[in-house]
């Protein structure tokens, strides 16, 4: 549903023009355009490194830029500090509350500015209690102001910061990944006070990867892509499959994509069966099957919702709703190693921080997982390890001086080829593979992606997370696509980007 045209003679709060931002010579942000509008949501979009928190960081004074200007109601800024930012009328709610959970709801809200008592410079806490209510009042908020906020959950924490927004006299509010740990009811009631504050002549911009939210909301969107400004549209006049289109900076494909041809005799028994498998703010219930031998590939656009069910599946998370069977029995899955131990595996997303163990050699960081399934009673010798190490290197073509080289000295591509190497020593029953290419050169990307084909080959299932399309229909012989953390619908291997694109954009 469309928020509608802009309200009659909406006029311009927050100019941002031609504004730039390098880091360390790279551009962040190029030639970037943005008008906020009085009595409007304007939506920002972009994919992941697209510039949206390098250019809000500006707006709100944690960056100075390179270039560009700012204005606020015609009147040029130059905000040095969030604070500074805040005084002129600037204030943001992130997706990770930046309130005090051990202070109350009116500390919250009036932390910096209390009232004061006249006669001897006191606070005010009558004053305090009761402006607090009147604002929690503004937004339908029946809390308790004496309550600590970290007692409240965290849709309550969100709108006690647009509360205290309020109670700064914004008149541009930044809304950063709002909705992203909230319900559907909680989204709900969150866009309901966002309709109030558009009613009452606020400015707002709206920072999100759920698209459906988009459309719910917005009067505008913004989309920007590799630091660059793509356009400013209307809500109204950009189908979901345009917006799209303009965030990955690719037309729909006319002709599917090549799939090689699945091997005969390779076989499809079921490895797992996911039913209704989520998580509160973080996944609806979800179906998924995986057989032996075949690839899924797991799409859809940052936010949707992949790296949020790899981690259900693997224990990372625990599920609270839903069954999940593994070989055909019903199994619960306290953490990873119960999922090791019942032959998973996953490569996260996060190679450096998730991934490799950068202060360890490239022996020890390929038999870690082995040697923790096995306990640290059954301890593989120095032997064992170089020979594992060593098939594995040779296998996979790692390029390292030595197997006791530290893995931080590799390339990308070759650390990522440790990390397969680490779960593939597990000789597991399913591996999940999240974002495998991200960040390594062409090569190296060539040859993780005829591993995969290769691994199916065995007979080994494979879950394939991935963003880039042509990677997915390259390798997989299902897709499962999702979108705004829920499961979209399923394509068979060979169909073309249409169909993929089609199934994001929820037509």
């Amino acid at each position: 549903m469309n928020a509608g045209p802009s309200p009659p003679g909406s006029s311009h709060v927050l100019q941002a023009r031609g504004i730039g931002k390098r880091f360390a010579g790279i551009a962040a942000l190029e030639g970037v355009d943005l008008c906020l509008r009085a009595g409007e949501v304007h939506a920002l979009m972009g994919q992941n490194g697209a510039g949206k928190s390098t250019l809000i960081k500006v707006l709100t004074g944690v960056l100075a830029a390179d270039s560009g200007t700012l204005e606020l109601q015609g009147q040029p800024i130059a905000p040095a500090s969030p604070v500074q930012a805040q005084r002129l009328g600037i204030s943001t709610v992130y997706q990770e509350v930046n309130l005090c959970p051990n202070l109350s709801v009116a500390e919250n809200l009036f932390a910096g500015r209390f009232p004061r008592q006249r006669w001897s410079g006191l606070i005010d806490w009558r004053s305090v209690r009761r402006q607090s209510r009147e604002l929690l009042e503004e937004l339908n908020l029946r809390i308790d102001p004496d309550r600590l906020l970290g007692e409240y959950p965290v849709a309550v924490q969100q709108m006690v910061a647009i509360a205290r927004a309020l109670g700064v006299s914004a008149r541009v509010l930044i809304l950063d990944e709002p909705t992203s740990s909230l319900d559907e009811h909680e989204v709900e009631e969150l866009f309901a006070v966002i309709r109030r504050l558009r009613e009452r002549g606020m400015a707002i911009l709206f920072v999100t990867h759920f698209l459906d939210q988009v459309y719910a909301v917005s009067d505008r969107i913004t989309v920007l892509r590799n630091g660059r400004c793509v356009g400013e549209y209307a809500a109204a006049d950009l189908p979901h499959a345009a917006l799209i289109a303009a965030m990955v900076g690719r037309e729909m494909a006319a002709a599917p994509a090549a799939r090689p041809a699945a091997e005969a005799d390779v076989p499809r028994q079921m490895v797992l069966q996911a039913q209704g498998l989520g998580r509160r703010g973080q996944l609806a219930p979800t179906d998924l099957e995986l057989r032996g031998g075949e690839v899924l590939g797991l799409g859809g656009l940052l936010g949707s919702g992949r790296t949020e069910l790899a981690r259900l599946l693997f224990g990372l998370d625990r599920a609270e709703t839903g069954t999940l069977r593994i070989g055909g029995q019903a199994v619960r899955l306290h953490g990873p190693a119960d999922a090791v131990a019942h032959g998973l595996a996953l490569c996260p997303e996060e190679r450096k921080t998730e991934g490799i163990v950068a202060e360890l050699s490239v022996r020890e960081n390929i038999v870690l997982a082995l040697q923790a399934r096995r306990g640290w009673r059954r301890f593989l010798s120095r032997a064992a390890q170089n020979d594992i190490a060593r098939r594995f290197v040779d296998a996979l073509g790692i390029k390292t001086a030595s197997i006791e080289t530290p893995v931080a000295l590799l390339s990308g591509g070759n650390q990522q080829k440790v990390v397969l190497a680490r779960w593939l020593a597990t000789e597991p029953k399913l591996l999940m593979l999240d974002e495998p290419t991200r960040g390594i050169d062409i090569a190296a990307k060539q040859e993780i992606m005829n591993e995969i084909l290769r691994l199916a080959r065995t007979g080994m299932a494979v879950l394939f997370v991935s963003a880039e399309m042509e990677e997915l229909l390259r390798v997989s012989d299902r897709i499962a696509v999702m979108r705004d953390r829920r499961k979209a619908g399923e394509l068979p291997g060979g169909c073309g980007e249409d169909a993929v694109f089609e199934l994001i954009a929820g037509q």
